[in-house]
């Protein structure tokens, strides 16, 4: 396979080319603890007109597993997820690119805001995601990579990102527990000692996400959730598949079903949710400051947002 392509900027700084685009700035903090299943970055085509996130698997992935799984999302449908739409070609180093969007990564987002995001956010994240994967098990997908770091916030919702991370990582059969990428507070056990990946292990991992949206931990104690979620995310986590809630139960618990004009209008309980004021101020301010300063970038010359300049 070839390597990607490096080209040279004027002062004979390189450039990264993936495919036929090129890198402006890596989508993720460097620094963060929170694991991240793929390298993303923002990159732009030649002639400035598409501007795209791509993502590359990291170092000691299966490069044939990650650009399976990068197909087969994009299949997926529905407002709230992000498949891709470009493949790298046969012969190229993978990659997969979808169109960029101005929005954080969840970890970024509390990072901004300075720790654990408000109640409201939670359960609107919590109706967004649980109807995205109550359509990806209605096309007999299992999502098998919902993480922290699989969560992008935009403005007008959450988009989920690293589909089947889980499956890319390793083979069933095989323990996947410590492996690069995978964030262990979002494995179910099932899934970590090698088990298949199935519909009631993304119940899990959406628990272990909004737990860390309302926590900063995949795996708080119990008395440091939310009391208004307590249970219901609680029961995501169970140990035993078989104790966890249905995703047309979380849908219940998170966005009750509703009369209003978005929701009748959309068909979305969750858009009613995700009107002005679901993120907090310092987020939507943080994807601006992203946007407008990737339209005034350069190649390699921003670095991720963390929190806006006051």
């Amino acid at each position: 396979m070839r390597t990607p392509e490096v080209g040279v900027r004027s002062g004979g700084q390189a450039l990264r080319r993936t495919g036929p685009y090129t890198v402006i700035t890596r989508l993720d903090v460097p620094s963060s603890r929170v694991p991240v299943p793929e390298t993303r970055y923002i990159a732009r085509s030649a002639d400035g007109d598409r501007t795209v996130l791509i993502s590359i698997p990291l170092a000691g992935a299966d490069p044939q597993r990650f650009m399976a799984e990068a197909d087969a999302s994009r299949y997926l449908v529905g407002p709230w997820v992000s498949p891709a739409t470009e493949l790298a070609p046969p012969g190229e180093s993978p990659w997969h690119a979808r169109p960029y969007m101005p929005a954080l990564p969840l970890p970024t987002a509390l990072a901004v805001h300075g720790g654990p995001l408000p109640e409201r956010t939670v359960r609107a994240l919590g109706a967004a995601l649980a109807e995205s994967l109550v359509v990806a098990h209605g096309q007999n997908l299992t999502y098998a990579g919902v993480s922290p770091s699989a969560v992008l916030l935009a403005a007008d919702g959450p988009r989920l990102t690293c589909f089947g991370a889980v499956r890319a990582a390793a083979p069933d059969g095989t323990a996947r527990s410590g492996l690069p990428g995978l964030d262990p507070g979002c494995l179910p056990p099932e899934q970590a000692a090698g088990g298949r990946p199935r519909p009631l292990g993304d119940v899990y991992a959406l628990g272990a996400t909004l737990a860390y949206a309302a926590t900063g931990t995949t795996a708080p104690e119990r008395d440091e959730l939310p009391p208004a979620l307590r249970i219901v995310i609680g029961r995501c986590l169970a140990r035993d598949p078989g104790d966890r809630p249905q995703l047309t139960e979380l849908q219940e618990a998170f966005a009750p079903a509703s009369t209003s004009p978005v929701a009748t209008q959309t068909g979305s309980r969750a858009t009613a949710l995700l009107g002005p004021g679901w993120l907090p101020a310092r987020v939507i301010a943080a994807i601006a400051h992203q946007s407008a300063a990737l339209l005034a970038s350069e190649p390699e010359t921003l670095t991720p947002a963390t929190r806006p300049q006051d």
